[in-house]
């Protein structure tokens, strides 16, 4: 194989080479490679012990129980390269960390313990694939198989189930038939992992070039109904009914609205896959046949917030995503005045105001409809000319030091009463936003003290 491998990774290979010791590309750097792909996180794997991978490398870190030294990748240096020794591993208690590791004889050994084929593949120093798992043929077929027994694969670390469906959702690949049957069978050990993981796990599924398909994934092998509960509920309910646009029920309504989100941001696509979730909890049918989900929103809202607390969302990430799910209900009407417009930015926040249409234009599709309306137009041109008006009081053009110099007042709440006042005037439009005409206006309408 021809390869062009960066400078510190052939750096590496050799050194172990010249100090008489094995050592290998592996994991995801090879499979990679083998696509096509662009890499540069590479893992290697050695006979050399930690203390004598730090002979080779004097500036490594070692800090683990794993054998796992970490060394400078100056293609990435987020990302340091990562040299382990050989390992076997055994007694898996939490069903995610082993309790046994010991020190492996060989290069099969170590690659027996990984988790699916095309991850258990090495290239030599000669760049020979080193393949005893039928891996390679994995990857032509577009496959994702366990290595070995796929229950002991799962039972060994429960989170491997959803980074099978992570890795088929990145690659657009197909989970093999047998280790499918082991995500249904295993579904419910992913409950023993940290949720902080599966929350990585969800947001990386959701962001690759396939999310639908990797929720439909999540759903149809268990772990949908382990995870996401809520979400599970709504498959079933219908929405069809005189006068309504919706085709689907509820929980195809929230996939097919994933599925046409263009926004890539994993958190605005989680919201659009959720939105709507509220809705099982506020189904009504009227005598003549018209579906209802009355405030559903706030509902949806609510489990929302739940659902970002389970996961362990950051502070960031639960705003974002909990507002987005709160207002995306927003009016679209030509009659709206300009401080309606206002009050939708600041109450999504103008950071969020993109993704928050792209959630719109999801819904829309996602339930049959086009993709928009002259009113939606109209309602983004709109938010663009308000966007250009002052939005709060910081952006008058005078601030409390000018009310205090103009009418001689000490620091008090009084001088923000009278920023309110004059802040109230400019959003209607009787005065214009020029710090002349603001300071006339405090010196004709506010007396001095």
């Amino acid at each position: 194989m021809r390869l062009d491998l960066p400078k510190s990774v052939k750096d590496i290979l050799e050194k172990f080479d010249k100090a008489g010791y094995e050592i290998y590309i592996v994991g995801g750097a090879v499979r990679d490679i083998l696509m096509g792909r662009n890499t540069n996180d590479w893992d290697f794997t050695t006979n050399a012990t930690p203390d004598n991978i730090l002979k080779v490398i004097p500036g490594g870190l070692y800090n683990n129980q794993f054998g796992t030294v970490f060394t400078d990748n100056p293609d990435n240096p987020s990302r340091p390269h990562e040299i382990t020794t050989f390992r076997t591993e055994a007694e898996y208690e939490d069903f995610r960390h082993p309790n046994k590791i010991a020190w492996g004889k060989n290069l099969e050994e170590d690659l027996s313990r990984r988790d699916f084929t095309i991850n258990a593949l090495a290239l030599g120093k000669d760049l020979k694939v080193i393949d005893p798992f039928k891996g390679r043929a994995d990857l032509e077929d577009k496959l994702i198989r366990a290595v070995r027994d796929p229950n002991e694969r799962f039972s060994e670390d429960a989170l491997r189930m959803l980074r099978a469906v992570r890795i088929a959702g990145e690659l657009v690949f197909t989970i093999e038939e047998k280790t499918f049957e082991a995500i249904k069978k295993n579904a419910p050990l992913i409950n023993k992992i940290a949720k902080e993981r599966i929350k990585e796990e969800l947001f990386k599924i959701l962001s690759s070039p396939s999310p639908y398909e990797g929720v439909v994934i999540l759903r149809s092998s268990g772990l949908m109904q382990e995870i996401l509960p809520e979400l599970e509920k709504c498959f079933g309910v219908e929405q069809k009914s005189p006068g309504r646009h919706h085709i689907y029920d509820v929980g195809t309504h929230l996939l097919m609205s994933l599925k046409f989100c263009k926004s890539k941001d994993p958190i605005t696509r989680f919201a659009t896959l959720i939105h709507d979730i509220g809705k099982p909890q506020t189904y009504k049918k009227l005598a003549n046949g018209t579906i209802t989900f009355y405030n559903h929103e706030m509902v949806s809202t609510k489990i929302a917030v739940n659902i970002a607390d389970r996961l362990r969302f950051s502070k960031k990430e639960r705003d974002k995503f909990v507002s987005l799910v709160r207002w995306h209900q927003f009016t679209v009407d030509e009659r709206q005045t300009n401080s309606a417009i206002r009050r939708f930015l600041r109450n999504v926040g103008l950071s969020n105001v993109e993704d928050m249409l792209s959630l719109r234009v999801a819904d829309r599709l996602g339930g049959g409809a086009r993709e928009t309306s002259w009113r939606l137009e109209e309602f983004k041109k709109r938010l663009i000319e308000v966007q250009r008006e002052p939005f709060s009081i910081r952006d008058l053009k005078i601030d409390g030091n000018d009310v205090m110099e103009e009418l001689n007042l000490k620091p008090g709440p009084k001088v923000g009463e009278i920023l309110e006042k004059i802040f109230k005037e400019v959003e209607d439009k009787k005065i214009n936003n020029e710090k002349e005409d603001l300071l006339k206006r405090l010196r004709t309408n506010f007396p001095k003290s």
